[in-house]
């Protein structure tokens, strides 16, 4: 019930974002573009739905990251932290910017320096 709920909110403040006629503000992004609201309103629903696909997906390379970070414990700390750091790393939460491709998704992290 609580799905369903949260699900009939959002489409009613998408739909009600795409009435012609409705008031069409203009937003202006960090590097100086001009969207309507809108256009705002769907790359935020797009970063949400991305990050509840996204999310368990990465949840899961950084399990088995973690697993094979302990294989490696024994042999070398050094290359165990440095499996840990890239497994888990990276991002986790696609953001508005991502979905308009003003920033990359790094599925891996970067290793420990």
């Amino acid at each position: 019930m609580r799905l369903f709920l949260v699900t009939a909110c959002v489409l009613y403040l998408v739909a009600q974002s795409a009435i012609p006629g409705a008031a069409q503000t203009v937003n202006v992004t960090g590097d100086g573009s001009v969207q309507s609201t809108p256009a705002v309103v769907g790359y935020g629903v797009g970063g949400v739905v991305g990050t509840i696909l996204y999310a368990p997906l990465k949840s899961v390379f950084c399990l088995l990251g973690g697993v094979g970070s302990l294989v490696t414990l024994p042999f070398s700390t050094e290359t165990a932290g440095n499996v840990a750091s890239a497994s888990c790393g990276g991002t986790w939460v696609i953001t508005p910017a991502v979905v308009r491709g003003d920033e990359p998704v790094k599925f891996v992290g970067e290793p420990r320096p």
